[in-house]
């Protein structure tokens, strides 16, 4: 009569907001860094955001991240394969902004440091741009994103060991490609 020991079944809204809206920032970062930019990434991680609302009646379990990943991700190879069957140009890959660093207090307390920092992300940044995508997808995953390997092999599609050697092999040539741009760097200034 009154209900007792029924549980009350959660509405879909309510769910979806509990399991997918957190992790709209790694929605965002993962379609920004497989873009390489921004507009591109709003653009993918809405249509991401569409198709989770539109599939997440089907969704069954408690972890909505890596769920959502994978769909960010395929909806990344939709737009790669849309522009590309168009003929169009692929845009090269453009860093992100450093005008937040235009702020002279940040800059009054060490210069050299600072500079060295900015140095630093913008051959990291350029280093995981110029991966291919399959490498630099797991990278940003593992350590932009902090998914275990299990849960990448889940948005991927792929075995952990699959997992693991990608990792493995991305690292390789982000080492080399700073490496690389370690020896150009000194050797502009010798």
């Amino acid at each position: 009569m009154f209900g007792f020991g029924r549980t009350q079944e959660e509405l879909p809204e309510s769910r979806f907001a509990r399991l997918v809206t957190p992790h709209l920032d790694a929605a965002y970062n993962l379609a920004r860094w497989l873009s390489g930019d921004d507009t591109h990434a709003q653009d993918i991680a809405q249509e991401a955001l569409a198709r989770a609302w539109q599939y997440f009646a089907s969704f069954r379990g408690e972890e909505g991240r890596p769920w959502l990943l994978g769909i960010v991700r395929r909806a990344f190879f939709d737009w790669h394969s849309a522009r590309k069957s168009r003929a169009q140009r692929e845009e090269p890959l453009e860093l992100e902004s450093h005008e937040h660093l235009a702020d002279e207090s940040l800059w009054a307390e060490n210069p050299e440091s600072w500079a060295g920092r900015l140095s630093d992300a913008e051959a990291l940044n350029a280093a995981l741009a110029a991966l291919p995508v399959h490498y630099r997808e797991a990278l940003v995953l593992r350590e932009l994103e902090d998914l275990p390997y299990k849960e990448i092999a889940r948005v991927i599609d792929a075995p952990v060991g699959t997992v693991m050697s990608r990792l493995a092999r991305a690292r390789e040539m982000m080492l080399k490609a700073l490496k690389d741009e370690g020896m150009a760097a000194y050797e502009r200034k010798g």
